[in-house]
């Protein structure tokens, strides 16, 4: 058993109003790193191929705040499709929706508004762009539902939280580029690899609840699978690199990253 719960409002989140304060819990405002994982693929598409500094700059704004809004309408239909799961599962048990605390209708009405909202975000990109990011909500909507089904729910992961590279591209150029389908395919890898690891913390609960993931297929093997899946990640990115910058220089760029891995 994993032993710990991750909702716990903690910083800037404890000190908000009571009442507000699952909701934050909710869009998961407590832990940003999500909407990081969101926001880094539409930034690395828009900077390979932006004509220049300041329509990158406007488009990373855009980003950013669409990022935060539609990660949490995310976890908020995520949270009320697995309410039950999460009831089950140490870590994930004391959530809002799974604890209680707010109820599915609100939920509902709450993830309406950050998507409306969003949908503002939305209206400021141009129109292939816009196409683009709302093919995504059939992803998006399908996730909670693929633990369920294949082992690989992390492959669906990726899937959906890189659309942003396919939006970020799509917002400049013309969708009809092999670099942006490796810079796609790079950040599923990727996303294969850190949502494993985080699998493994509830590979007990996870079995006990009958919860699907990388994390049980790979069993002994995950430590290997998670190495396979970041070198394929910086194969692909590598690719894309010399691919738009025709140089090894750009490719060396991805050296740091290699290195942290």
């Amino acid at each position: 058993m994993s032993g710990h719960t991750d909702i716990r409002a903690g910083g800037w989140v404890a000190r908000l109003p009571a009442g507000s304060r699952p909701y934050a819990l909710l869009m998961r405002l407590d832990r940003p790193i999500g909407s990081w994982l969101l926001f880094l693929p539409g930034l690395w598409a828009f900077a390979m191929v932006a004509p220049d500094w300041r329509r990158g700059l406007w488009l990373t704004a855009l980003f950013g705040l669409g990022a935060v809004l539609m990660r949490g309408a995310g976890c908020v239909w995520n949270d009320i499709i697995d309410r039950d799961l999460d009831a089950q599962v140490e870590r994930t048990r004391d959530r809002p929706v799974a604890s209680g605390r707010i109820s599915v209708r609100a939920a509902l009405a709450f993830a309406v508004v950050l998507s409306l909202i969003g949908l503002v975000v939305l209206l400021q990109l141009r129109g292939l762009a816009q196409i683009v990011a709302l093919a995504s909500l059939i992803p998006v909507a399908a996730y909670p539902f693929m633990k369920r089904i294949t082992w690989w729910p992390q492959a669906w992961l990726g899937l959906t939280f890189n659309w942003g590279a396919l939006v970020g591209w799509a917002a400049i150029a013309a969708l009809d580029a092999p670099a942006m389908w490796l810079l796609w395919a790079g950040g599923i890898a990727w996303t294969l690899g850190y949502d494993t690891i985080y699998a493994l913390q509830d590979i007990e609960d996870d079995a006990l609840a009958g919860i699907k993931s990388s994390a049980r297929a790979l069993g002994p093997k995950a430590r290997a699978g998670v190495a396979g899946f970041y070198v394929l990640a910086l194969t692909l990115w590598a690719a894309a690199l010399w691919i738009v910058a025709g140089q090894a220089l750009a490719v060396l760029a991805l050296l740091p990253l290699a290195a942290s891995g």
